[in-house]
């Protein structure tokens, strides 16, 4: 119906007049659905500015600054209004306090220092915030404590502070042992469990005047394991000879038993006869197993049990005698702890940097390791017990194979008596081949760096990958350049000497 109809006496009016009317005087309640939007904004945007710009979650960095008043705040008109602002003065914002975990200098000084652990322990995570008074102080080398302020002041420390328990001393238990040829003669392995790890660590002793019924003229005192020939509880004989604790060839006609070791038995020692040759090693799977030449540590390995293995020459003790031979005599402790103690995982990836032109030690230190983390308490252990480098009148001291003047310091901390350090030249430098290198052209069958059968090599059986033979390579001079610069080892560097 039409507005002009209905509503004659009204003035004209526009469509949306009557719609009005219309709503206004219907006999039923308009429902949402018949009721028209508003002709205005639903929100207005300056009005949603407003309150985003005033809420709790916002910083000075977002429009709302601590000298600025609140937008919607009415008592605020100079925030909308910069011609009724007056400057009021600023309201106090809640401060945070920060929480250092490192306690002050004053403090950590005079507490004894406490292992931590790492940065981002997911332990430490967990945890609230301590307060610095309970945080333990990091561990700090003596040279940086003042022991004037050690001395003055004593502090009990805090009962919140979990105390380390020291490491209990380093035990070790001779598990089995068992004869095995070797290229260079006759040797005994030991295979031991410790109390610090999990790892199985060897020694091969070498002592073959143990195989002998009838002892010479002149004779050494055997190398033996005394927890090895220790008694077990509940073992038999058969128990006892089958981890090897028997005395001269096992076979199917000799089996005795050792007798237990006893503090009383007294040993003789001649004056004529060295001190036993050992050698402490680290175990390399590189190296040893698959004849990598980027070290010489499987040479080193095959080398030691060869020097240890050749005969004793005594001299005679009358003017007109004769010297007397007798069969060498000594040990090598197999350390496992590949990678100078880094293990096989980061020794690979070490590898990789280093054909990226970093040394060896640097790459360590790359992965974030140190350069050397190998340790000799576990070899200390193993020595004391085969009753080799003891302190005493009954002991005749050992000599130790080796370029590492660090390795002879951590055996004599372990309580060894070192009479010598022998020093280990590799083979490649005592031949001095550089022709191998220059002049010999590859071949299939042949490698220019490892000196073949037939040419003027008297060492071709070995105990290793390596065998008897002589490692050459520019990844070699590289690694034992590295030893000798960074590190201290005891060798000559002939490679410059051939440049000069």
């Amino acid at each position: 119906m039409s507005c002009a109809t209905q509503h004659s006496h009204f003035a004209p009016c526009d469509q949306s007049d009557a719609a009005l009317l219309d709503m206004l005087t219907a006999p039923t309640k308009p429902t949402p659905k018949t009721v028209f939007a508003r002709r205005d904004a639903a929100l207005d945007p300056l009005l949603i500015a407003a309150a985003a710009a005033s809420g709790p979650n916002v910083t000075r960095n977002h429009y709302h600054h601590d000298f600025f008043p609140g937008v919607m705040l009415p008592q605020h008109e100079g925030s909308w209004d910069w011609t009724k602002f007056t400057g009021g003065e600023k309201s106090e914002r809640r401060r945070l306090a920060y929480v250092s975990r490192q306690a002050p200098r004053r403090q950590r000084v005079r507490e004894p220092p406490l292992e931590q652990g790492k940065e981002n322990d997911p332990h430490e995570r967990e945890k609230d915030l301590m307060k610095s008074s309970d945080v333990p102080s990091k561990k700090r080398r003596p040279s940086l404590v003042n022991t004037d302020v050690k001395q003055r002041t004593t502090v009990q420390p805090s009962p919140s502070v979990p105390v380390v328990p020291a490491l209990p001393s380093v035990e070790v238990k001779c598990m089995a042992r068992t004869r095995i040829p070797t290229p260079h003669g006759p040797a005994f392995l030991h295979l031991y469990h410790n109390n610090r790890d999990s790892k199985e660590h060897l020694a091969i002793v070498i002592d073959p005047a143990q195989f002998s019924d009838a002892s010479g003229p002149i004779s050494a005192p055997p190398i033996r394991s005394r927890t090895l020939d220790a008694v077990w509880e509940g073992e038999t004989d058969m128990d006892r000879i089958t981890r090897g604790a028997y005395t001269g060839r096992l076979s199917a006609t000799s089996q005795r038993v050792s007798e237990p070791p006893s503090a009383s038995r007294k040993v003789d020692l001649n004056p004529a006869i060295p001190s036993p040759l050992i050698r402490i090693h680290s175990e390399c799977f590189t190296g040893e197993t698959v004849g990598s030449m980027r070290c010489d540590c499987g040479e080193q390995l095959d080398e030691a049990i060869r020097q240890i293995s050749l005969p004793i020459n005594i001299p005679p003790t009358l003017p007109h005698g004769q010297s007397t031979v007798i069969p060498g005599r000594g040990a090598v402790i197999y350390l496992r702890q590949e990678g100078r103690g880094i293990g096989l995982l980061s020794k690979i990836r070490a590898y990789n940097l280093q054909d990226l032109g970093h040394d060896t030690v640097t790459a360590n230190l790359m992965l974030g390791h140190q350069a050397d983390e190998r340790g000799y308490e576990i070899a200390g252990a193993i020595l004391r017990d085969l009753g080799l480098g003891e302190v005493g009148s009954q002991s005749e001291g050992v000599r130790v194979l080796t370029n590492n003047p660090d390795k002879v310091e951590a055996l004599q901390k372990e309580g060894l008596r070192i009479v010598e350090r022998v020093p280990m030249i590799p083979r490649s430098w005592q031949k001095r081949h550089p022709e191998l290198v220059v002049n010999k052209k590859p071949t299939m069958d042949s490698n220019p760096y490892i000196v073949q059968p037939g040419e003027e090599s008297d060492m071709d059986a070995g105990a290793t990958m390596i065998g008897g033979k002589a490692v050459y390579g520019d990844d070699l001079d590289k690694y034992l350049r590295t030893k000798v610069v960074r590190m201290g080892h005891i060798l000559p560097l002939w490679m410059d000497e051939e440049l000069a």
